[in-house]
């Protein structure tokens, strides 16, 4: 049977004027992260389309290639909490980056839609990051400044995704390079990342650290996280928020090729994709601030229902401005949805389980990943707007099912 033991190895724990290191290390990594994955997201379906892929295959191929993403990562991600706590955070999260370079060098090489398929499989190795790092920031920052801490720490992916499309499109208007030219830029990127975490990074230790067999403490990880009610509740929004979202966001790109024409396409993607992306990173530290002060249900009915809206919308826009507006709505939304569920996460979980959970934080949101646009590229068939209307269906729903519970208080969720 697995059992935990206090650390041994304080003395590796970074002292107390070097957490902000950390944190701008980790900051720095989690954005080019975002950045890359935001140009796979934004470029892809250009790629297909340079490829010769014929357009119905390019619709179904768009909504299957973003599954990939989570296909093969999602059931690693215990494994990779587990091996961070129990060997060496610092090393898991160069994995990660070194696996990114990979990936972005085999989607830059890619030439026909088969090794593009395969190189985005490959982004599932490089998954498992981002709970990994939240754990090590909350052991080393200040429990005073912890809640400024993660949401800037959080603003670091939203401003990687803003920031991707738009070297993306400098690149392809701009210097008139090749579509690979942007995924071989973000391979570089990666690989300056993993030497910054591992060289100017030092390892930070949990306080309580795992022994036993790796598969049986992930497991144990996963059932002791999801036999919490107040959790599993807070994983389902977040999983049916981002179930919404990722079922039309791999069309948008296509949305925007529709309304701008070919002329300046990639700065046109940039605007939409980008703007929404950067104006999420500055919601979302409002979105913890409305729901200090008015609650946390009447902010998650509010957001469900408003991305709803903006999803619905999207197809049936005539002009990049009105498009680029409503999808600064869907990413405000969504940022909402998430600053809500941290901060309930926050409240929720006791500190023999805060690092398991920060670990599975993103598991949710890994499966809805897979199911959203296999779903989407189901139904896309029916025409470009069905992705859209049936996340717009989906937060709606979600909407109605939260507020017909009791309202859930901040002495509530602590009681589970």
């Amino acid at each position: 049977m697995a059992s935990t033991l206090p650390s041994p190895l304080e003395a590796t724990r970074p002292a107390a004027d070097d957490w902000r290191v950390i944190v701008a290390i980790f900051w720095v990594t989690s954005m080019v992260e975002g950045l890359g994955v935001s140009q796979i997201f934004a470029f892809v379906p250009l790629y297909l389309r340079e490829m010769g892929v014929a357009e119905p295959d390019r619709l179904r191929f768009v909504g299957v290639f973003g599954s990939l993403i989570f296909l093969v990562g999602a059931p690693l991600v215990p494994l990779w909490g587990v091996w961070a706590d129990k060997y060496s955070r610092k090393a898991v999260i160069v994995r990660s980056a070194l696996v990114e370079a990979v990936v972005f060098a085999g989607v830059a090489l890619s030439r026909e839609p088969w090794q593009l398929a395969l190189s985005m499989l490959l982004v599932g190795f490089q998954l498992g990051n981002t709970g990994v790092m939240l754990a090590a920031i909350r052991d080393v920052s200040p429990l005073v400044r912890l809640g400024t801490v993660i949401a800037i720490f959080g603003s670091s992916g939203p401003i990687g995704m803003a920031i991707g499309p738009v070297i993306g499109g400098i690149i392809l208007d701009g210097l008139h390079l090749p579509i690979s030219a942007i995924f071989w830029f973000s391979a570089l990127l990666s690989v300056g990342t993993a030497a910054l975490v591992w060289f100017g990074s030092r390892e930070v230790r949990p306080s309580v650290v795992p022994e036993g067999r790796v598969v049986t403490l992930a497991f144990g990880a996963i059932r002791a996280v999801l036999a919490d009610r107040a959790v599993r509740r807070i994983f389902a929004i977040f999983g049916v928020a981002f179930l919404a979202s990722q079922m039309s966001r791999p069309f948008i790109p296509i949305l925007v090729e529709r309304v701008n024409g070919d002329v300046g396409l990639a700065s046109a993607i940039a605007l939409v994709v980008g703007t929404a992306a950067l104006v999420g990173a500055l919601i979302s530290p409002l979105g913890g601030w409305i729901g200090d002060r008015v609650g946390f249900r009447p902010v998650l009915v509010a957001a469900l229902l408003g991305g709803g809206v903006a999803s619905f919308l999207m197809p049936v826009v005539g002009s990049l401005g009105v498009l680029a507006l409503v999808a600064v709505g869907v990413a405000a939304f969504s940022a909402a949805i998430s600053a809500m569920v941290f901060g309930l996460l926050a409240l929720e979980v006791p500190v023999e389980r805060r690092s398991a959970t920060l670990n599975l934080v993103y598991l949710p949101l890994y499966a809805a990943g897979i199911v959203g646009p296999t779903l989407g590229a189901i139904v896309v068939n029916a025409g470009l707007w069905a992705p859209f209307w049936l996340g717009a269906a989906i937060y709606v729903l979600g909407a109605i099912v939260l507020a017909s519970r009791r309202s859930m208080s901040p002495a509530e969720v602590v009681a589970g």
